[in-house]
Order: structure tokens, then C-alpha cells, then sequence
């Protein structure tokens, strides 16, 4: 699991930019508050533990909420920080993430500065943070080259032909190392994953109540209603009809 799949941030706390000359050190005791931080130019080194994490223009950077660590400026340059408070996150170390478009996370940032400028915008503000912690995820260097193939299944859940085989090409590797990668990330075959999202999509439209029961195998990419039924009891251990006569929403 990726370590951004359950945060839950809570709150954004502060937004400013330091400026880091060269040979510039620095000990933080007790960080008050969990910092993502970016680089303009310059690069720190950061140093916990016996641990040293680089940032730079290739390098996002997560401090620790609550821990020590130190820091030497060993080129001068800018670095925005949002901190930030959150739950269902562990964190007891400085991570680096590697980026391959530092202005794109650095137009989100200013984004987030001129908006915290105004009331009544902490929703969109947490909107726009979340996206950045999403494009950190999606940039996971091993997760990164299943991305196409994310895609290509989101957009085409339904197709009942959707093969590993398409899939793989998209991601343009073999097929027995597509399977083997996304084993290891996803904890799951392509197929599971693909069938899970099926579900979850029948799981929507029975509790719609609006399309019957062959309807909806259809629409969620099921060759027919007898193979839909027997997958959906398998994995909810319900019938589609139990399903949607139990979690049907009949008032607003």
C-alpha cells in the first residue's frame, strides 16, 4: 500500500518560502507540525537519524511531525513548505519523492498561498493539497509505469474484452511483467483489480435502483447476467437483488 492511500489531512497550517543560502545549518527540535516542502533552486540536505534526504528540484521532501533532525543549505536557493496536520499517516522519517516537474507542484503551491488570502476557501484549498498528494503517489517510480494502464482501466471498465495482454502494451512491457508488477504494488492481479472496480460500480447502480439486474452486468462490463451474479455473490455474499433491496435509498 502506498504510503498516501489512507492520510487524511486535517488541516493546512502554514505556507511560506525560505530562502537557503549556502552553508547555511540548522536543528530542528520537535517539528511542530508535518512539512511537505518543494525547491525552486538550491538543494538542502537534511539529515535524521544518520539518514541524509536531498532536496532539490527532483526531490520533494516530507518532514516528520514531532521529531529532530538537522540540515545543511549546500546550494542557496528557495524551497515552499506547506505544513500541515493529518491522521492515519506515519511518518518517523525525512522521505523524499522523486518529481519530474517541480512547476507544476510550485504553481499548485502559489495557488494555495493566493487562496488562503480570502475567507471561505479552505475546501478548494484541500482540494488543491490533495492533488498534490496524489501527483506525489502517481509519481512513485515503480507505480508510475502502471499509470497507462490505471487509466486505459478506468475508462474502459466496461469493455468485457479488456485483456492483461492491451494492458501490458499500454504500459509498453511484457505481459508476464505487467502481471508480476502490479502484483507486487497492487497486492492483486490486474484482473481482481479490474473485477473490484466492476463491483463497486454494480454496488452504485443497485442502490440507484434504477436499472435491473441484467442491466447493470451490462454496464459494468459482464459478458452476461449469470457470470454477474455469481461474481457479485462471491464477493458481497449477496445476490444483486438481495444487494439492492437492502441498501436501495428510497428517501433524500
Amino acid at each position: 500500500m502506498n504510503v498516501f492511500d489512507k492520510i487524511t489531512v486535517t488541516d493546512i497550517k502554514q505556507m511560506f518560502t525560505v530562502m537557503s543560502p549556502h552553508g547555511r545549518t540548522a536543528t530542528i527540535t520537535g517539528r511542530r507540525y508535518y512539512g511537505l516542502s518543494f525547491c525552486i533552486d538550491g538543494k538542502i540536505t537534511y539529515e535524521i537519524n544518520g539518514k541524509k534526504v536531498v532536496s532539490d528540484t527532483n526531490h520533494a521532501v516530507i518532514l516528520p511531525k514531532g521529531k529532530s533532525y538537522s540540515l545543511c543549505g549546500d546550494k542557496t536557493g528557495r524551497f515552499p513548505v506547506i505544513n500541515f496536520d493529518c491522521t492515519n499517516f506515519i511518518c518517523g522519517e525525512i522521505m523524499s519523492f522523486p518529481i519530474q516537474n517541480a512547476a507544476a507542484y510550485i504553481k499548485d503551491y502559489e495557488k494555495m498561498k493566493t487562496l488562503s488570502l480570502f475567507e471561505g476557501n479552505r475546501a478548494i484549498i484541500m482540494s488543491v493539497f490533495y492533488s498534490i498528494l496524489h501527483r506525489l503517489r502517481s509519481e512513485n517510480t515503480e507505480q508510475s509505469r502502471l499509470i497507462p494502464a490505471i487509466k486505459l482501466i478506468e475508462n474502459n471498465f466496461r469493455n468485457p474484452s479488456l485483456t492483461n495482454a492491451e494492458l501490458a502494451r499500454e504500459c509498453n512491457i511484457s505481459e508476464v511483467y505487467f502481471r508480476k508488477l502490479f502484483d507486487e504494488i497492487y497486492k492483486t492481479s490486474p484482473r481482481q483489480y479490474l473485477i473490484e472496480i466492476r463491483i463497486n460500480k454494480a454496488k452504485q447502480l443497485l442502490t440507484d435502483g434504477v436499472l435491473k439486474v441484467g442491466a447493470v452486468a451490462e454496464q459494468c462490463g459482464f459478458t452476461n447476467q449469470y457470470h454477474f451474479c455469481r461474481i457479485f455473490k462471491e464477493k458481497t455474499g449477496f445476490t444483486p437483488t438481495e444487494f439492492a433491496k437492502h441498501n436501495r435509498i428510497y428517501k433524500i
